[in-house]
């Protein structure tokens, strides 16, 4: 194992504390939009993928209503707005929602760049990673496929991406996601709810 990546899970672990600690104003604020708008529990949870492909639970701010089907990717809904709160949509659009996954990330389970973790039953996006060596390291809040097209990837194109993050894994590597990240996120770059490229694309929870 390359000598960044024991650097990286005490990166991971500092920056995520520290993030914690600055953004509970944000937590607070989100939690209580959500409790106040509708109903259902504040933080939503669902079993994924992590390092060698162990299971975890990854955690989000709930986005949809209750009576929203249950581990299945948004493009396979019928309507995915129906089920999105006035609230959700909003966190959705600003990637707010995936703010819990610090506490993730805390635990061990995630780094803060990676691929993003697979739904335990996208087996198709799952086989692709597995080419490439994309499922033995651990899953990231954001990688490099998520600042080189994000919901508009078709899955191979992101498996093929993620292996090309494992092999250059790296701290100009992870500086240069983390900022393109930002800019992703700014302008909602490559953001699709069952768009375009939907019945390929990785998507996320539906919640």
């Amino acid at each position: 194992m390359r000598p960044y990546v024991y650097m990286k899970q005490t990166i991971d672990f500092l920056l995520a504390l520290i993030g914690m600690i600055v953004l509970w104003p944000v937590f607070l604020i989100i939690a209580i939009a959500i409790k106040t708008s509708s109903k259902g529990p504040i933080l939503f949870k669902q079993k994924r993928l992590g390092k060698n492909k162990s299971e975890f639970y990854i955690l989000k701010f709930r986005t949809m209503r209750t009576d929203a089907p249950q581990d299945m990717p948004t493009h396979l809904l019928q309507d995915p707005d129906f089920f999105i709160t006035k609230v959700g949509k909003f966190l959705r659009k600003t990637s707010l929602d995936e703010l819990p996954q610090i506490i993730n990330i805390l635990k061990g389970e995630m780094s803060i760049i990676g691929p993003r973790p697979a739904l335990w039953n996208q087996y198709d996006l799952i086989a692709e990673r597995d080419k490439f060596g994309a499922n033995d390291i651990k899953p990231g809040l954001t990688g490099w496929a998520q600042i080189n097209g994000r919901d508009e990837l078709a899955i191979d194109s992101k498996a093929r991406l993620d292996g090309e993050y494992t092999e250059k894994i790296g701290f100009l590597m992870d500086v240069r996601c983390f900022f393109g990240t930002v800019f992703s996120v700014l302008s909602s770059e490559g953001v699709i709810e069952g768009g375009t490229w939907a019945k390929n694309a990785d998507k996320e929870s539906v919640r």
